[in-house]
């Protein structure tokens, strides 16, 4: 049965198609209409856990998308960016490192579940979030805004991607602890 917290997660998924749509469309409203569905998907993210948690509607369904759709609309929104110049040159390399932590967590998460042991997001991985998702408004916005929202987007995006190094090398760590307990001495 969908509650609320599922239809918000559910509408993050919706929402991705849109956003895409807006950054192909070469209009002047487009990038505007692009960070508005891009931002409320993001806030849905905040609103899904609140109600989730607050009203006791913490369902499987919503524990197995809610993490899917988050990735899938920065991944989206990060290739889109890349093909539309913003992320362009060395700072493909930024969108290369979100990328590879989120699939790299995932993995993680789904090899620890087998295990029956949880990898709960850090207060710092919060923190990455944020700023990602902020740097992604800028970059959607871009120039259409004013001749620095591009520049103010590319340093977050780097900000993000540096936390997002750091995150991803404490998930690793928690992970590779819980792989070398079942592993034959001398094998790790």
């Amino acid at each position: 049965m969908l509650n609320t917290a599922n239809i918000l997660t559910l509408s993050r998924i919706v929402a991705i198609p849109l956003v895409v749509a807006c950054l192909w469309v070469d209009r002047p409203w487009s990038p505007w209409v692009a960070v508005f569905l891009f931002a409320a998907a993001a806030i849905t993210d905040w609103f899904d856990g609140y109600f989730a948690r607050r009203y006791h509607q913490i369902s499987r369904l919503g524990r197995f998308l809610d993490p899917i759709a988050d990735k899938l609309l920065v991944a989206a929104v990060l290739v889109m960016l890349v093909q539309n110049g913003p992320l362009n040159g060395v700072h493909v390399f930024a969108a290369l490192i979100i990328l590879a932590r989120e699939i790299l967590v995932s993995g993680l998460r789904e090899f620890l579940a087998e295990l029956r042991v949880g990898l709960p997001v850090s207060q710092l991985a919060k923190w990455k979030t944020t700023v990602q998702m902020a740097a992604i408004a800028f970059l959607l916005v871009g120039d259409a805004g004013a001749p620095w929202v591009t520049d103010i987007g590319l340093w977050l995006i780097w900000i993000a991607a540096g936390l997002t190094l750091v995150t991803g090398y404490d998930y690793l760590r928690t992970g590779l602890r819980h792989m070398a307990e079942d592993a034959p001495p001398g094998s790790v």
